[in-house]
């Protein structure tokens, strides 16, 4: 690998955690001035983050035709979504994919409104699985997507709960996927995925991965989702 591609090497990768920073920023900016509220719908919620992100970002923040916000039953599901009002004991996801596809990263976490106890530990579940992958990545240099997948689930179900995907997270620059039959599997943290996900690609590239964590708590009717780079912070 020549200098240059050295230095190509690395400024991707400061440009995968400019987009986290962006995601960071936004997020603290959104919660701060408490833009989720009970009795507004998702649909306004999202309006108002994506007003907050051109006033932060300016022409950076172009969305790219998907919503930022679920709430309630809405986060269990995945793809498309139904409108609804949020409610005063909701627990609401924020993905900002859309907002972060020029930086082909991901970004997501859950607010839960309210005091409701249940939903306060299912983010706490939440905050160890995430906790509990990132370490396992690092413990491991050679650790495949497979493993990585096995752990992740092992963790959820220590906690009681299920995963909401049949992945926990894929290659930055790879769209997300439904259905485990329509992509590679080389490309996902998941349970068909046997390569190391430390590697170089084909391009010359280093693989950088995003972690993607969605719970469900079967007996509520809702989840909560972490997403964020694996192995860049």
């Amino acid at each position: 690998m020549t200098t240059l591609d050295r230095m190509d090497v690395g400024l991707r990768a400061l440009h995968l955690l400019e987009g986290q920073r962006m995601a960071q920023r936004l997020f603290a900016q959104v919660t701060a001035t408490q833009v989720i509220r009970p009795g507004r719908s998702e649909e306004e919620v999202d309006n108002r983050i994506a007003l907050i992100a051109r006033e932060v970002f300016g022409v950076r923040a172009g969305r790219v035709g998907r919503r930022f916000v679920r709430s309630g039953s809405n986060t269990v599901v995945g793809g498309e979504w139904p409108e609804r009002v949020i409610g005063a004991q909701d627990l609401v996801v924020l993905d900002f994919e859309s907002l972060l596809a020029p930086y082909e990263t991901g970004f997501a976490r859950t607010v839960a409104l309210g005091e409701g106890l249940a939903r306060r530990r299912l983010l706490h579940d939440l905050a160890v699985v995430a906790t509990g992958a990132r370490n396992a990545f690092r413990a491991d240099d050679s650790i495949t997507g497979r493993e990585l997948h096995a752990k992740v689930r092992g963790l959820a179900a220590e906690a009681g709960r299920t995963l909401g995907a049949w992945h926990c997270g894929r290659l930055t620059g790879t769209a997300p996927a439904a259905r485990a039959e329509a992509v590679r599997p080389e490309v996902f943290i998941g349970p068909d995925n046997d390569r190391p996900l430390r590697r170089t690609l084909a391009q010359g590239w280093r693989a950088h991965w995003i972690l993607q964590v969605h719970l469900v708590d079967e007996h509520r009717g809702h989840a909560a989702v972490h997403t964020e780079l694996l192995d860049l912070v």
